[in-house]
């Protein structure tokens, strides 16, 4: 069974509050305020002077079990949620790879899942590891990116994007943290650019709370689970306004959603449920048994939720 050995999170140094961020991307003080007020955003996480083989290694680093164990990785796997993250012949995950001593491991990037992909990786690698002859064998899953282009920074009238990333250590089998199931969704009807085509958007939109309780149910249903079995919600960090949505549809409370983090690192691509992970675990809101869920999703589009047991 698929298990998290390890989650480390890489903050970069710059605190950014989205008034400037909107400035530099030309957005209206009614566009921003509606960020603030409407959607709860009020900072971001950004590395201005550092590369994507920067921000995955900080991570990375930060991972202290993988410390004396890297000849147990037998997988590298990056989360990325764009098609095209850096210019050919760069290779930040290879980069990555040669700095920790994992040049032994298969590596390789997951992505058509857009910002959904990180929760696709920690599957893949599952099935990587299932099939794997030795016990101890690991996986190690990287997420986050850098947001170099306009679409990149920015969906519209939805979200900031940040550039946290996160590591993690993936096994098959062991007594915490195990996957107990995994459901995705895809929309290929929404497949465009949200910031050139306001119809698309406003479609995406109209049908994104129900997407999202159609694929937690999903999960539920796969992992014999009912809502009540739930303990906490890890969502991805696009907005607080949207999870009021979905809560409402699935009548859960709020308050089981993780959403300190919406407000002070943005959006982070593939790595939101990752970091939130790590803020329930250092806040102590998992205890041992408790299940939780991890939801997520990709413009393109496609909805991904993972159940739990910690």
């Amino acid at each position: 069974m698929t298990a998290l050995e390890a989650v480390a999170v890489c903050l970069p140094p710059a605190d950014v509050a989205i008034e400037q961020v909107g400035q530099a991307l030309g957005l209206t003080p009614r566009q921003t305020t509606l960020f603030r007020r409407f959607h709860g955003l009020d900072r971001v996480r950004l590395d201005p002077d550092g590369t994507l083989a920067d921000l995955l290694l900080g991570a990375a680093a930060a991972l202290e079990p993988l410390r004396g164990r890297e000849h147990l990785v037998r997988y590298v796997l990056f989360a990325r949620s764009a098609p095209v993250s850096v210019p050919y012949p760069h290779n930040p995950v290879h980069e990555v790879c040669d700095k920790l001593g994992l040049g032994h491991a298969v590596s390789f990037s997951v992505t058509h899942h857009a910002c959904a992909v990180g929760l696709l990786a920690v599957d893949l690698a599952g099935r990587l590891l299932a099939d794997d002859p030795d016990p101890q064998a690991l996986a190690l899953v990287l997420a986050g990116e850098k947001a170099f282009t306009r679409d990149g920074k920015m969906i519209p009238e939805t979200a900031i994007c940040g550039e946290v990333s996160t590591a993690c250590l993936v096994r098959s089998g062991g007594g915490r943290d195990r996957m107990l199931s995994y459901a995705t969704i895809q929309r290929g009807e929404f497949d465009g650019r949200l910031a050139e085509d306001p119809l698309l958007l406003a479609r995406f939109q109209q049908v994104f709370s129900d997407s999202m309780v159609e694929v937690i149910l999903g999960a539920l249903d796969q992992a014999g689970l009912t809502l009540a079995d739930v303990d906490l919600i890890l969502p991805h960090n696009v907005n607080r306004i949207s999870w009021r949505r979905v809560c409402k549809l699935l009548d859960y409370p709020l308050e089981k959603v993780l959403l300190d983090n919406v407000a002070v690192t943005g959006h982070c691509f593939g790595a939101d449920v990752f970091v939130n992970y790590q803020t329930a675990v250092g806040q102590g809101r998992l205890r041992p048994g408790d299940r939780y869920l991890a939801a997520s999703a990709g413009v393109g589009a496609v909805f991904s939720a993972m159940v739990f047991e910690h």
